[in-house]
């Protein structure tokens, strides 16, 4: 399978804003993802698979690990808010089916039965995972390891566990002479509760063999199918120890939520450092899984990245955010805000700078104190040194644009923003007030205090309120 690098070294299928997922081969490994879940302790209207952690919904890990896994098939089943999960889902190679009534992990997988003999019976798969969609810490790697160590034992079922401190109320994993079973913490015996070793509900399955037992499920007490039920039934039951229960555990309350997102924090923040970036207080810098920063750049501390991409040799910080934004290299961001726009090579900004939406900093270009861009192409060269804004523009290379100028691109009455356009070389003074629609040309300079409402001619010079045309430039700004 082909996949798309992305944060700090992870490896993702993602589609959307996601990398364009290919397939390298096809396996015979089908994902079934439970997602149908309502959380109620999360008391959300989102459907708790949909919460995001580092930017992402807790799904989506699910989905990128089973890939990363080897499965060639998903489907995902989809239940509490179903529209909402089909709205996230769109345009994704996976398919969905509904279950609508919540009674337990085994109905919710008897929803996908008919995937599951069809593709089983066809020799397209012949495992089959079974996975939680609210367990956003979950690896590929881990899930790999549990489907590849099933095929070898020739298991029947096979699930993850991992070995805790406290196993208290937990799946208690059993291994004797007659193999592998699970108990409960309610059944078990006080010698069985002496164990460390826990069901992580991560399973996978011989296909054929879940085909025909699924539809066997026994309504339990709670009325409620089961899938732990298969775990007593199946001939040979593999148990694959993996690493933490943390990246197994499922995200069903805000406080398991901020948990998760330390975790993942955590796991980007070392995958940053381990790519050549410095982290100046790891801690207080929070990035989402799909950012990335180039090797020799240095972070400072409360930095946030969000679906942001920053070159090599960039300095970062403190207290600066980025937001679906583009630094090339080599780069200064102090105290500042960037929000989807770009910033080409060796840019300062900062500090106290914000760039909004649709801006263009290009090459060289440095913004200094409380400078606001918006929706603007800055040239190469130009400085916009302190306390002006900059909206609806374009303006040239080399231009120097003095304190307190604004670009007035809004006619109140109308409600119509006109654009400013200013050329190469051009000087525009301190309070000099530039009304759009409005173009000043090449090496022309706007005197201080200016109010220019009229075209100025390139090397001309206009003072005035409104400004006229004084004189020529003696002498280029620039």
């Amino acid at each position: 399978m082909d996949f798309a690098r992305c944060a700090f070294g992870l490896v993702c299928p993602v589609w959307g804003a996601w990398p364009v997922l290919e397939w390298r081969r096809m396996s015979d490994l089908l994902a079934v993802i439970m997602a149908a879940g309502q959380g109620t302790r999360m008391k959300s209207r989102l459907p708790k698979v949909l919460h995001r952690v580092a930017g992402r919904a807790a799904v989506d890990y699910v989905v990128q690990a089973a890939a990363e896994a080897g499965a060639s098939r998903m489907v995902v089943v989809v239940g509490h808010e179903a529209d909402q999960l089909r709205e996230h889902f769109q345009g994704q190679p996976l398919e969905l089916v509904e279950q609508r009534q919540q009674l337990g992990s085994g109905h919710a997988v008897q929803q996908a039965l008919p995937l599951i003999e069809s593709l089983g019976n066809s020799a397209v798969v012949d495992r089959v995972l079974v996975l939680n969609g609210d367990a956003p810490l979950v690896e590929g790697e881990a899930l790999r390891c549990l489907a590849e160590h099933h095929t070898a034992a020739g298991a029947e079922v096979s699930l993850l566990s991992a070995l805790v401190a406290d196993p208290e109320g937990l799946g208690l994993v059993q291994r004797d002479a007659a193999g592998v079973r699970v108990v409960e913490w309610a059944d078990a015996t006080a010698a069985e509760r002496a164990g460390h070793e826990v069901n992580t509900g991560l399973y996978c399955f011989d296909a054929r063999w879940l085909a025909r037992e699924l539809p066997r499920l026994t309504l339990s007490p709670k009325g409620e199918y089961y899938l732990t039920e298969l775990i007593g039934r199946a001939r040979r039951v593999e148990a694959v120890p993996t690493t933490c229960l943390d990246g197994c555990i499922g995200v069903d309350t805000r406080e398991k939520l901020a948990d998760a997102e330390r975790a993942m924090q955590r796991r980007l923040r070392r995958r940053c450092m381990a790519e050549g970036v410095t982290l100046i207080d790891p801690r207080s810098v929070f990035f989402d899984a799909d950012s990335t920063v180039g090797a020799d750049s240095i972070i400072y501390p409360n930095t946030l990245l969000q679906r942001s991409q920053v070159g090599e040799g960039c300095t970062l910080g403190p207290n600066s955010m980025l937001r679906d934004a583009h630094i090339g290299r080599d780069c200064t961001i102090q105290y500042s805000v960037i929000e989807g726009s770009t910033v080409e090579d060796d840019v300062t900004v900062g500090p106290f700078s914000h760039l909004r939406p649709g801006s263009l900093v290009q090459r060289g270009a440095r913004l200094g104190n409380f400078v606001e861009i918006k929706n603007s192409s800055i040239g190469e060269g130009t400085d916009i040194h302190h306390f002006s804004y900059t909206g609806d523009a374009e303006v040239g290379r080399g231009v120097n644009i003095g304190a307190g100028a604004v670009t007035v691109n809004l006619n109140t009455e109308s409600g119509v923003k006109s654009r400013t356009r200013v050329g190469d070389g051009a000087s525009i003074g301190s309070d000099t007030m530039l009304v759009a629609p409005l173009e000043v040309g090449a090496g022309a300079v706007t005197a201080t205090g200016s109010v220019v409402t009229h075209d100025v001619p390139p090397g001309k010079l206009v003072k005035g309120v409104p400004a006229r045309v004084a004189r020529d430039v003696r002498q280029r700004a620039r």
